[in-house]
């Protein structure tokens, strides 16, 4: 009884264990629920959506850095990595609101070119 009870109290915990690090290791914010305009904003609409979300990400990574060095920097980037972008990974950004794995490279890379420096995942 007391071996069954432990038992289950294993694969219970073993069960949740991996639901958590398969939660932790997704690339998809969990809750996350994407803004419906995506769908119809233009790719130069989504670009000043990148700027905007990069020099919020970047003021808090450099504090000491100037709004208007952030901004130049930041659309360097947007307009870097979203020049990069296949036609299908511009749908899946619009989809989900986040780079999928092939975009996300190329938001690194640019992110490189750019010189900011990367946020912690």
């Amino acid at each position: 009884m007391i071996s069954t009870a432990r038992a289950l109290l294993v694969a219970a915990t073993v069960s949740f264990s991996a639901t958590a690090a398969y939660a932790g290791a997704s690339s998809m914010p969990t809750q996350y629920q994407p803004d419906p305009a995506l769908k119809s904003e233009s790719v130069s609409q989504l670009r000043a959506r990148v700027s905007q979300a990069c020099a919020i990400t970047q003021a808090k990574l450099q504090s000491e850095a100037s709004e208007s060095s952030l901004n130049r920097a930041c659309d360097c980037y947007a307009g870097r990595t979203m020049r990069s972008l296949s036609p299908d990974e511009v749908q899946a950004y619009r989809d989900t609101g986040v780079f999928n794995d092939t975009a996300r490279t190329k938001a690194l890379t640019a992110l490189d070119a750019c010189k900011l420096p990367r946020p912690q995942m």
